[in-house]
């Protein structure tokens, strides 16, 4: 199976530049857990909830003051469209990550989750529970 089989294609997106509060109250609106940021219609970065509370928050920054291009990853890691899903799971394990933006011809199309895999492709499930099960261990012994 591939991924554009199973990637969503409304893309919850914010622009370069935005407050973290407006992109806050985005993720609220779209009832998400990330964001990917757009500058002129292209990938610029992804935020998730994780990078508020790790760059923002435990760093006490004022979030009207910041903007999201400061708590934002830039280096973003993507997958095309025709790639098969066991191969994004991989990815997606050995990166740590849970969400990845699909890129073609440098345009974003859409991303696909854990979640949409699991829900695609029982077989994979063994690859993102490595991934689920480090992240819980992670928060574990973190608080």
């Amino acid at each position: 199976m591939l991924v554009k089989e199973i990637m969503t294609k409304e893309i919850p997106t914010v622009k370069r530049g935005v407050s973290v509060v407006e992109a806050a109250r985005e993720m609220t609106k779209r009832k998400t857990k990330f964001l990917i940021i757009t500058e002129k219609g292209k990938l610029a970065g992804i935020v998730t909830e994780w990078d508020f509370v790790t760059k923002l928050l435990a760093k006490s920054k004022d979030p009207a003051k910041t903007k999201i291009d400061d708590i934002m990853t830039k280096k973003v890691i993507v997958v095309a469209p025709d790639m098969e899903i066991e191969e994004a799971a991989k990815i997606m394990s050995k990166y740590n990550i849970k969400k990845l933006p699909v890129v073609t011809g440098g345009a974003l199309v859409g991303v696909v989750t854990a979640m949409d895999i699991i829900a695609a492709e029982p077989k994979v499930i063994d690859q993102i529970s490595e991934l689920v099960l480090t992240t819980r261990k992670e928060k574990f012994v973190a608080g």
